[in-house]
């Protein structure tokens, strides 16, 4: 029987570990079915993209990682620091960030009249301990974690090239430019597990080249294990060590980019036939 914790087997073969495992995940809304026995895996540092048609499930899929749905059916395990793996079905979204996994979404997410500063520190807000009264009071232990949720907040404005607009409200931002807002929040969790629902959404060349020097640096740079949704075929392929292809909710094939590039399915139902077909 699964538990919510358990630790990996002693006589478990050393190679990839997980960091997001999804089991059969299926998610029905009615009588329509929006994803159907899913199995997905994310390693420890890999950059792992999920791609498909408009309607294939892909935002739907992140919902049920992310505690926004709850699954009809299948289980979605988070590995902690400790190998230990978490369920993560049935939790809370906030419950699930605690864990240790965040996301951006597809829709801009930003509170848009708040300084861009204010909208990381806002993300800092599972990993401080200050209740209502040190608050109020302003005790020396409150002002500590304060001035602490301030310089991580800073630190990462300046990973994603924003320290400069730190006190700017965060709507006159370029769209590109909240797009990166949007990750350092998420970033300000301390996640292990980062979820980007198609960051290179509304960018030109230049800017999502520079989007794919960011994902990869904060990857490297903070140990994280990336899944990301993008319609940019390019980005994709450059930037994914493997890829999940989906269709009508499921999966029809996945591999790294050459695999999924040269299979057929793919090009029929996601990238166009080819001209020799």
């Amino acid at each position: 029987m699964d538990t919510t914790a358990t630790p990996e087997s002693a006589s478990t073969p050393i190679g990839p570990r997980p960091v997001l495992q999804v089991e059969d995940l299926t998610q029905d809304f009615g009588g329509l079915r929006a994803l159907n026995e899913l199995d997905l895996t994310v390693n420890e540092g890999e950059i792992v993209a999920l791609i498909g048609p408009n309607g294939a499930g892909k935002t739907t899929f992140f919902n049920c990682v992310t505690g926004i749905y709850t699954p009809t059916e299948g289980r979605v395990y988070l590995y902690d620091a400790q190998k230990r793996r978490r369920l993560l079905n049935g939790r809370k979204p906030h419950d699930i960030t605690a864990m240790g996994m965040a996301r951006t979404f597809q829709n801009i997410r930003l509170f848009g009249d708040m300084t861009v500063l204010e909208n990381v520190m806002i993300g800092r807000h599972c990993r401080t301990s200050t209740g209502i009264w040190g608050a109020l009071t302003r005790t020396p232990a409150a002002r500590r974690e304060e001035q602490e949720t301030i310089d991580i907040s800073y630190d990462l404005l300046e990973s994603v090239h924003l320290a400069q607009f730190w006190n700017e409200r965060a709507h006159n931002l370029p769209y590109g430019a909240q797009r990166r807002l949007e990750i350092a929040r998420a970033l300000a969790t301390n996640p292990r597990m980062l979820l980007l629902d198609e960051p290179a959404a509304g960018k030109n060349p230049q800017e999502t080249k520079e989007l794919e020097e960011l994902v990869r640096h904060l990857r490297d740079s903070r140990d994280l294990s990336i899944l990301l949704i993008e319609h940019d075929m390019g980005m994709v392929m450059s930037l994914s060590d493997r890829i999940y292809v989906m269709e009508y909710g499921s999966r029809i094939a996945s591999g790294t980019p050459e695999e999924v590039r040269a299979n057929p399915r793919v090009i029929q139902a996601y990238l166009g036939e080819s001209d020799d077909a």
